[in-house]
């Protein structure tokens, strides 16, 4: 593809090179011819010098591009040797000359060209201060709406770079909400998962019927996990594939959440303070993964004989606070795992902030993410 788009750069210059080419011909044709017919419009005998002065001035204008006020220099020559020689050139090379120096080449040095050329013109009664004047403004113009157009192409491409690296960022910040998803889902399934077997194995010759009750926990869990996973993938597939995804999470499923930690033996409460009311998408998502992750770090890490999850609304901000007396190592973040780091980015993506810290018997989890304001004031201490 990039060969290919090379090439096609390649064959456009090329076709813009012979176009200028054929415009510069085509230019310097028509200025020689105009300056021979008004060389000799007044009836003066026709004779091969002067033809031979105008056709190379003429001429010169062929290498405009390259070289402008070089060619300046040539036409106002070829005029300079026909005033001597009796003849009265119209001076058409030159005015041309001097609109392409002002066209290609810096204002400064158009400028500093300008006034001794139309000085030299108007000395030679060749043509007036204002033809002159006229000519550098036809160029100065050109070259202006020419740099106007070029920057207008280079903000389109500098902005389609920017479209493309938004899209790329947008797309890296989607693959890390994935990935994070994936870490709490799995992470929850799998520990959840893990406790319950092993409960069901411990009690399986004792007390069968409870063993078989919490295996079918660990199915309903499961399979719940299985189908958040369908979802997440889903993502990552085309959005028109017809997949059917489950509603992500939210605080109104907290309950059910805490129900399945207090099955595997936690036991773990959940309190709700202040006025509840719907929030965002994002952040309920979010506040419902600390809770899950928090408490998924307690089951695998501590053996605690008192876990509270407290959700406090607030005026400003939703504070979740999950707590233990596990001894201290239940959010270790010298664990090596991700479980900390991912509370806190999602706690960050709301504006918000977490702190995880031991306690005196335990540890506790606090996340403060900014909701809209309402109108009563409650306590945020």
């Amino acid at each position: 593809m990039n060969a290919l788009l090379r090439r096609i750069r390649a064959a456009y210059g090329l076709a813009v090179a012979r176009r200028s080419a054929l415009f510069d011909l085509a230019l310097a044709t028509i200025t020689t011819g105009v300056e021979i017919g008004l060389l000799f419009d007044d009836g003066t005998p026709v004779a091969a010098t002067p033809i031979a002065v105008t056709v190379l001035a003429g001429s010169a204008l062929l290498a405009r591009r390259r070289a402008p006020l070089t060619v300046l220099v040539v036409a106002c020559a070829g005029a300079a040797v026909l005033v001597p020689l009796g003849y009265s050139p119209g001076g058409a090379p030159v005015v041309v000359a001097l609109a392409s120096l002002a066209d290609l080449r810096e204002r400064s040095v158009s400028v500093a060209a300008l006034v001794p050329t139309a000085l030299f013109l108007q000395s030679a009664s060749i043509s007036s201060l204002p033809v002159s004047i006229g000519a550098w403004a036809l160029g100065s113009y050109l070259q202006t709406r020419r740099r106007y157009t070029r920057a207008l192409e280079d903000r389109a491409a500098t902005l389609e770079r920017e479209r493309e690296q938004l899209d790329q960022i947008a797309a890296q910040r989607e693959r890390t909400s994935i990935a994070r998803e994936l870490h709490d889902i799995v992470a929850h399934s799998v520990t959840v998962t893990l406790i319950g077997v092993r409960g069901a194995r411990d009690i399986l010759p004792t007390e069968p019927r409870v063993a078989a009750e919490t295996l079918e926990r660990v199915e309903i869990n499961a399979e719940q996990s299985l189908a958040e996973l369908r979802r997440i993938l889903g993502l990552l597939r085309t959005p028109d594939n017809g997949a059917q995804w489950r509603p992500q999470p939210s605080l109104d499923r907290l309950d059910e959440l805490v129900s399945e930690y207090r099955t595997t033996g936690m036991p773990v409460r959940l309190e709700i303070t202040g006025t509840a009311r719907p929030l965002a998408g994002g952040l309920e998502l979010s506040a419902y993964r600390i809770v899950e992750e928090a408490l998924t770090n307690v089951l695998k890490h501590t053996d605690p004989t008192r876990v509270a999850v407290t959700l406090h609304y607030g005026r400003t901000h939703l504070r979740v606070t999950v707590e233990d007396d596990g001894g201290g190592g239940g959010g270790a973040e010298g664990g090596g795992g991700h479980g900390i780091r991912g509370m806190r980015e999602r706690a960050a993506v709301t504006g918000g902030s977490l702190d995880a810290r031991r306690t005196a018997d335990g540890f506790v989890v606090t996340a403060r993410l900014p909701v809209a304001e309402i109108g009563e004031v409650e306590d945020e201490a």
